[in-house]
C-alpha cells in the first residue's frame, strides 16, 4: 500500500495521534502465522497471565480489550449491582470523554466531585459518598481515580493507601483508570504493584495504546473478590477479541521487560523539556504572557496563553484547547516525540508571541 501521510508531521495534541513502536509491531509480526485457539485460549494470552501476575500480585488477573473505554466500562461494570453508582473527579475521563458509555451502556450513575489537580482525597469523596440504605439514592459503591490524572497529576502511594482505606472502611471499591500508568510508574520510579496492589486498588485498566500499542488494554483484577462476571460482561460490551493473541502480544511487548518504561519515561522527559523551555522563555521575556495551571508530572504540560495564540500556532502543531474560555491549553508528549519537535514547538511559539511582547 503507497503512503498517503506525511510521517514528518508532528503534534502535541495527544499521544493517541501516535504511531505503533517499532518494537510493538515486530511482536505483532512474531506472533503471526499459524493458528491459534481464538477468543483467549492462546498461548500469547496465557503468557501475559504470567507478566500480568509478575507486575501486580500472584492474585492479578488481566482481560485483554479493544480500547480504553471498553475497559473501564466493563471494568466498572463488573464491580458494581445495577443500583451501584461510582464517585469520580469531574474531570475523569468516564464522566467528560466517553460519550456517556457508562451511563448508556451499562446504567452507571456518577457521582463527579469538583477538584482543581484532577485528583480526589477521602474528604472530597466523602461528598458524594453517602446515602448507604436509602433507597432514593444511587448507592455509592465505587471510587473511580486516575493514574495519572486527566490533568497530568500523580498520586503518591501514601495518598492512594489513604483513599482506598477509606473506600474500604465504606464497603467500597476503587478502580483506577490506568491509560497512563506507565507514565506514572515511570514518573514515581515505582514497580507498578507499588501504587495499585500495594496501595489497595481492587480493579485497573491498563492502557497500551497510548504508550506506543495498537488497540491493546485490558482490565486487571488485583481483588477476584471485587468483580464478577467479567468472563460475560467483555462479550456482552462487544470487547472480547476473537484473534487475542495479537492484544495480547502487543502488552506482552510492552510488559514483558521495560519497553512500558522507556516509552513513557521518554514521553515523560520530553514534558519536562518543554515545560523547561517554557519556563526559561518566561524567565528571560521571550514567551510573554505564558502561564502553567498544573504541575508537569508525566507527558502532558498545561497552560495557558494570550488570545488568538493558540489557533495560529496550530497552524503548525496539532493540540487541543482545555479550557477555551479562559485560553488554557494542554500539550501531550509522545514515545516517539524528539528534542527536535519540541524545540521547534518552542521556536513556533516564541515567534507568535513576539508580536504580544
Amino acid at each position: 500500500m503507497q503512503r498517503i501521510h506525511d510521517p514528518q508531521v508532528r503534534g502535541f495534541a495527544s499521544d493517541n495521534y501516535s504511531g505503533v513502536h517499532p518494537e510493538v509491531l515486530e511482536a505483532l509480526a512474531v506472533a503471526n502465522g499459524g493458528h491459534q485457539v481464538a477468543y483467549g485460549e492462546d498461548e500469547y494470552t496465557a503468557r501475559l497471565q504470567e507478566v500480568v501476575r509478575g507486575h501486580f500480585g500472584a492474585g492479578a488477573t488481566a482481560w485483554p480489550v479493544f480500547n480504553g473505554t471498553g475497559a473501564n466500562v466493563v471494568g466498572l461494570e463488573s464491580m458494581l449491582p445495577r443500583w451501584g453508582a461510582v464517585v469520580c473527579a469531574d474531570s475523569a475521563h468516564i464522566h467528560v470523554d466517553e460519550g456517556g458509555a457508562p451511563e448508556k451502556s451499562a446504567g452507571i450513575k456518577l457521582l463527579p466531585v469538583p477538584t482543581a489537580d484532577g485528583k480526589l482525597t477521602p474528604e472530597l469523596i466523602a461528598r458524594e459518598a453517602w446515602g448507604w440504605g436509602d433507597e432514593h439514592r444511587a448507592q455509592p459503591l465505587v471510587v473511580y481515580l486516575t493514574q495519572s490524572t486527566e490533568l497530568g497529576t500523580l498520586y503518591t502511594p501514601e495518598e492512594l493507601r489513604a483513599i482506598t482505606d477509606h473506600a474500604h472502611a465504606h464497603g467500597m471499591a476503587v478502580f483506577m483508570d490506568g491509560a497512563r500508568l506507565a507514565n506514572a510508574a515511570a514518573a514515581l520510579g515505582l514497580p507498578l504493584r507499588a501504587f495499585t496492589t500495594d496501595a489497595g486498588v481492587d480493579v485497573l485498566s491498563l492502557g497500551g495504546t497510548k504508550n506506543g500499542a495498537l488497540a491493546a488494554e485490558a482490565v486487571v483484577v488485583l481483588d477476584e473478590a471485587a468483580s464478577h462476571g467479567l468472563v460475560y460482561l467483555r462479550k456482552h460490551q462487544m470487547q472480547l477479541a476473537s484473534k487475542m493473541r495479537f492484544v495480547s502480544a502487543q502488552l506482552l511487548a510492552l510488559l514483558d521487560g521495560d519497553l512500558y518504561l522507556r516509552t513513557a519515561g521518554h514521553a515523560n522527559a520530553m514534558a519536562r523539556r518543554l515545560r523547561e523551555g517554557i519556563e526559561a522563555g518566561i524567565a528571560d521575556g521571550s514567551l510573554p504572557g505564558v502561564a502553567f495551571t498544573q504541575p508537569t508530572h508525566v507527558n502532558s504540560v498545561f497552560a495557558t496563553l494570550p488570545p488568538g495564540i493558540a489557533d495560529r500556532l496550530r497552524q503548525r502543531f496539532r493540540f487541543y484547547d482545555w479550557d477555551a474560555a479562559r485560553g488554557e491549553v494542554r500539550w501531550v508528549c509522545s514515545f516517539d516525540t524528539t528534542e527536535e519537535d519540541v524545540d521547534a514547538f518552542l521556536a513556533a511559539l516564541r515567534a507568535e508571541l513576539v508580536p504580544v511582547g
